[in-house]
């Protein structure tokens, strides 16, 4: 089978995309499939990732709220690639525009429409909340929620990671969603990297003893990930116990953090780490991940960080949520940042305590490969399918 990716979330410095992008690559080959990338990129060039595998970037305009992104710009050279792909099969990443491009273009292959955003949670839902019900905020919304439903009659499959992603769409009415759980990259988080000198040199750049509680967190600094939240959280439980932050990211919100840390030297900004194994050493040598966003899809950080054995300290929806309940995590309100505090501070009196439990019993999310094989044994469905009654359903 030869399945082509339209990811317009693709990018160099991308983060959790990136990340399931490039294993999605490897995991396709070793499973007999071949896998073509469509990404916006600076210039029209073709990147071989191995013999059945490869990256096709097209020319793009950087996308003006995020310069780390860029939009597909040329829908003709969009369509002209696609044609000459001839894929048996078609993934989109994105809920906007390069998902309706997708759906209206010409070709008979089955498509599916990955959901790696969740634009509602990340900014009618945050924007919103605690002004109007979620009721009254869709309303306000159908416009975007017209659109999913269209996507839904032009996609063989909305695939979403999480049950709760999953039920808010089906009961927006969107009638091809498939619960489909992603996982992390195989080999590479794991307990046994923690390193004891790395947390006391973490916890040194911290201002802080080794008794310490040693919080780390991991992500893109964007607004929806409210990190300044976190920063306020972290400052206020360090008034009641001895707890430091690190942070390990970029974006364009750095400038806020920053402001929002204000000189505060029990929290840190680390630079961007890129090498996946140091990433793995430096947040299996934390004593547990913070995560503020509640718009997470599937939240690939959270998973990494059970992988690495690490207490989840997450808000009460969303994919980091998901994460946090699989593993007796720690949760607190979405969006409170006294609520976060408090909690943090209950997590660092049961770590005092040595009440926390041992790493070893936090178990562990699915291994990305697992879900892969789910993924692509539905789309061989889907292409068996199509050879009787071709097009996706639209076609109907």
């Amino acid at each position: 089978m030869k399945l082509v990716d339209v990811c317009a979330f693709y990018a160099p410095k991308g983060g959790g995309v990136r990340t399931y992008v490039d294993r999605k690559l490897k995991a396709g080959a070793a499973l007999g499939h071949e896998v073509v990338v469509i990404a916006p990129g600076e210039e029209d060039r073709v990147e071989e990732r191995g013999a059945r595998a490869r990256i096709v970037w097209l020319k793009s305009t950087v996308f003006p709220l995020d310069f780390n992104y860029r939009y597909f710009s040329d829908v003709p050279a969009l369509y002209a690639a696609l044609d000459r792909e001839a894929p048996d099969m078609v993934e989109a990443s994105s809920p906007w525009r390069s998902a309706s491009l997708v759906g209206e273009w010409r070709g008979t292959a089955p498509r599916a429409l990955i959901m790696h955003a969740d634009p509602l949670s990340a900014y009618a839902y945050r924007w919103f909340d605690g002004v109007a019900p979620r009721p009254v905020i869709d309303k306000a919304f159908d416009r975007y929620w017209r659109h999913l439903r269209k996507l839904d009659t032009q996609f063989d499959m909305i695939v979403s990671a999480s049950q709760g992603l999953s039920d808010r769409l089906t009961n927006g009415g969107l009638a091809g969603v498939v619960t489909n759980p992603m996982g992390v990259d195989p080999g590479v988080f794991a307990p046994g990297m923690r390193d004891a000198r790395v947390r006391k040199g973490l916890l040194g750049l911290c201002e802080l003893p080794e008794e310490a509680t040693l919080l780390i967190g991991v992500g893109r600094f964007a607004p929806e990930k409210r990190w300044p939240m976190l920063v306020d959280a972290v400052t206020a439980a360090g008034t009641r116990r001895p707890v430091g932050l690190v942070l390990a990211g970029q974006g364009r919100d750095l400038k806020n953090i920053e402001r929002r840390i204000a000189g505060n030297p029990h929290i840190r900004i680390l630079a961007p780490i890129a090498d996946r194994a140091e990433l793995a050493r430096v947040m299996a040598s934390a004593d547990a991940l913070v995560h503020g966003c509640e718009a997470e899809t599937f939240c690939m950080v959270a998973a990494e960080a059970r992988a690495s054995g690490l207490p989840l300290i997450a808000p009460d929806e969303g994919g980091a949520a998901d994460q946090a309940r699989a593993s007796a995590g720690w949760i607190y309100e979405s969006a409170n940042a006294a609520a976060a505090a408090e909690t943090i501070v209950e997590y660092c009196i049961a770590r005092e305590s040595g009440i926390d439990g041992p790493r070893a019993q936090i178990p562990s999310p699915r291994v990305m490969d697992d879900h892969f094989a789910e993924l692509f044994a539905s789309y061989a469905r889907l292409v068996r399918d199509n050879r009787n009654r071709p097009g996706p359903r639209r076609a109907a």
